[in-house]
């Protein structure tokens, strides 16, 4: 699930909102007190932090994986479209374990006089869809287009 913060702009007319609010109703509230607050309503532990995620640009929501979703992506550097025929959360949460059928055989082997071909595959992955494990030349496993 995706985030999105208002603009730092609309964030700090909140905090001055407020601390007329608390003015006019007798409890004064510094600048920087209502900014902390407001920090901690949008769920942010400090300001400074609030003010960190609000100037990312929020990000597009991730297409959602679920088993039976038609998924599309690269395993161990070759293209593929394919299904997921199960998703899995492991412990410690940051990591899914995924069983997906290629629509077309993925040809795993890059030698021209060899080939080898997998229709279906088990991997791990994380929140961006890709696997943590790597090629010996750096390349994730799985890399899913999400």
């Amino acid at each position: 699930m995706t985030t999105t913060h208002p603009a730092i702009d609309e964030l700090k007319a909140q905090a001055r909102r407020l601390r007329q609010a608390m003015n006019d109703r007798g409890t004064p509230l510094t600048h920087s007190t209502a900014l902390e607050m407001i920090a901690r309503q949008h769920g942010a532990r400090d300001w400074n932090t609030l003010a960190a995620l609000a100037a990312k640009p929020n990000a597009a929501p991730k297409t959602p994986l679920f088993v039976g979703a038609h998924i599309r992506g690269r395993y161990l550097n070759q293209p593929f479209t394919g299904e997921v025929l199960a998703l899995s959360a492991l412990p410690g949460g940051d990591l899914h374990r995924i069983t997906i059928h290629f629509d077309e055989p993925v040809d795993v082997v890059t030698f021209e006089s060899f080939s080898a071909f997998r229709r279906r595959v088990n991997a791990q992955i994380d929140a961006d869809g890709v696997s943590p494990r790597k090629t010996s030349n750096g390349v994730p496993h799985l890399v899913l287009d999400l």
